[in-house]
Parts: structure tokens; sequence; C-alpha cells
């Protein structure tokens, strides 16, 4: 990160992007659950670092390799009281996904990775269905 945005430290809510070209290659979000961060590369050069909220220890994040299977500019959740889910993308069949939502710092969520808002808006303006999403611990 300090090769592509400096020593800059992001606080919960926040993110840094800049612009790489398309050619630089594919896109995929890795996602640490330990630093609350997630890293989006085109190819091998870093796009992005955003803050997020994990899945809090009763309801945890899933680990793995996984990848986009549905998109949607606005979502409800079915599980959890019609909460809303903007520029959301599903990554299980389970119903966990990358959506925008409250990013106190810590992990808040009941297993979806939260987003900034004005982040989750432009990684799903990036993003195609079969996008690798990496998330670890």
């Amino acid at each position: 990160m300090l090769e592509a945005f400096g020593s800059k430290s992001l606080r919960p809510g926040q993110y840094v992007w800049r612009d790489v070209p398309e050619s630089a290659g594919s896109e995929r979000l890795i996602v640490s659950l330990s630093d609350q961060l997630a890293y989006l590369y085109r190819g091998s050069t870093l796009v992005a670092v955003s803050t997020i909220s994990s899945g809090k220890d009763e309801k945890p994040s899933p680990t793995g390799i996984f990848s986009v299977l549905d998109k949607k500019p606005f979502y409800r959740s079915k599980k959890y009281d019609d909460a809303p889910m903007p520029w959301m993308q599903r990554i299980d069949q389970y119903g966990v996904a990358l959506h925008a939502g409250f990013n106190p710092g810590y992990p808040a969520s009941h297993g979806c990775i939260r987003l900034p808002s004005a982040f989750a808006k432009k990684l799903y303006s990036v993003t195609d269905i079969g996008t690798p999403i990496m998330i670890g611990a």
C-alpha cells in the first residue's frame, strides 16, 4: 500500500482509489479479516484499499476463494429484517455479499463484508459476475 498510496492510514469508512488502466489486467478483491481492509487489484497493480466491517464472532464472514455470483444496485436482506444492501455483490449461495453499510472499524455484520458506500459503488462498477473474491484471516 505504501508504494501505491503513501503512508496514509485509513480510518473507518475511508478508502483510497487510483486510476489504473483496464489493460493492467483483470480485477480481483482480496479481503483481510484481521486488518479489516479490502484490496482491489487489476492484474498485479493495486488499484484501491478500503476499510471494511466483516462478520461478528457469532456470525463470522467465510474465508476462502469466491467469485461474484450475483449483482444488484439495491437489494434487501431476506434473512435480517429486510436490511438494505446497496451495491450488493453476492459471493455464496447462503446470502453472504459485499455491500455498502455501516463501517465502524471492527467486525459488526452478520457475515457480509460491509464497505463504505462510495467505495462499494465504485467497486460495483468495475466488477463482473465471476470476479474473484479472496477472503482470508
